[in-house]
């Protein structure tokens, strides 16, 4: 296994696809596995995700995958970008199934509770606008306020400021991205989001410091 190998975590929840697609767009041959040691062993690392939340959490757990994520984002400090599910999965814990996520980021997920259910749905399926709350490599060359794809029945409640990369207005403003030193995670769907979708992507395999500004 080379080091730099970009690597998209197969647990049975994603549109790894998708995601593996998007980034041969941009010249990234990255590889889709479920390999503990590989995963291990990778350069950077993406966790997509579409699902039910404890689900997820049993499939990384019954993989060995689970562990293997802990010890490569927080021992190793490999990169690692999240992506809808997988970004939820990086927080304390989720409505959804009751059970705890990774806790990588002091957040909470939960369920939209809109109070116009005509004009705002749930879940919430397409393009809406992302507020960058604070500077970030990932969003180098990207307009602030730009449109991104969306699709979500739950959104992320941050406990830390310093966290919450980006907020989107969904009825109310919500958490829709969060990072803090080499962990990135997205509610919204680069693979999905056309040009400034891609790139997020090159931004991400590009990155060389992975830590925030103070």
């Amino acid at each position: 296994m080379i080091k730099n190998v970009i690597i998209i975590i197969d647990y049975g929840m994603g549109n790894l696809n998708s995601v593996k697609r998007k980034l041969s767009r941009i010249g990234v041959n990255a590889q889709i596995t479920s390999n503990p040691k590989e995963i291990l062993e990778a350069g950077k690392l993406i966790l997509p995700g579409v699902g039910h939340f404890s689900k997820a959490v049993e499939n990384l757990k019954r993989t060995g995958i689970w562990g293997v994520l802990n010890e490569s984002v927080l021992i190793r400090k490999t990169p690692i970008l999240g992506i809808c599910l997988g970004l939820q999965l990086m927080c304390n814990q989720s409505e959804e199934g009751d059970v705890e996520g990774l806790g990588w980021f002091d957040a909470n997920v939960v369920r939209f509770k809109v109070a116009d259910k005509i004009k705002y749905k749930v879940p919430h399926i397409g393009w809406n606008n992302v507020s960058v709350q604070k500077e970030s490599p990932l969003f180098k060359g990207i307009l602030n306020d730009s449109e991104f794809y969306f699709v979500h029945s739950y959104h992320i409640i941050s406990n830390n400021q310093k966290e919450v990369l980006t907020r989107t207005i969904y009825e109310y403003n919500f958490t829709s991205g969060l990072s803090k030193g080499n962990i990135f995670g997205l509610q919204f769907h680069p693979e999905k989001s056309h040009d400034v979708g891609e790139k997020i992507f090159y931004n991400f395999i590009n990155l060389l410091k992975c830590s925030d500004p103070e």
